[in-house]
């Protein structure tokens, strides 16, 4: 089956969107939501997690042999480490990323991009991504999907 080509890839737009957590943090900071001490103690592990948690799940599938870019033809369903835990772990490392940046910078506006990244990586990834990986696994991908939630 043959997949909808994907030229900006899910790291790609995670770039463009701190870009812009950057400049509404710096342009339109709404309202100062964390104090100094707080914005450490959140964001920092925040972003750790998101960081090891994407790697780690990338990891997994260069180890099983199956390419990491969206809709290349898998060819192993992964179903150990993150993804035991959620269908789409790198992903959601990348908005934990995302978010802790966000808290790192401590106004409202740096984080209001972070919906927007969410729905693009839900719409334009992940929704394909099921239907694809259905395609190619069918009964196996469909007990996978009914005991591991998309997110957590």
């Amino acid at each position: 089956m043959s997949a909808p080509a994907r030229r900006v890839l899910p790291p790609v737009w995670l770039v463009i969107f701190l870009a812009l957590t950057f400049v509404l943090d710096r342009w339109l900071p709404v309202v100062e939501i964390f104090s100094s001490p707080w914005q450490l103690v959140a964001g920092v592990p925040l972003i750790v997690l998101g960081i090891v948690m994407t790697a780690t799940s990338a990891g997994a599938f260069k180890r099983a042999g199956t390419p990491v870019v969206p809709f290349e033809t898998s060819t192993t369903l992964v179903i150990r480490g993150w993804y035991r835990v959620t269908r789409n772990p790198m992903y959601l490392g990348l908005v934990l990323v995302l978010a802790g940046v966000g808290v790192l910078q401590g106004s409202l506006g740096a984080l209001l991009p972070l919906p927007a990244f969410i729905a693009i990586l839900h719409f334009r990834f992940i929704c394909g991504e099921e239907r694809f990986l259905e395609d190619i696994f069918g009964e196996e991908y469909r007990a996978y999907r009914a005991r591991v939630r998309r997110w957590i």
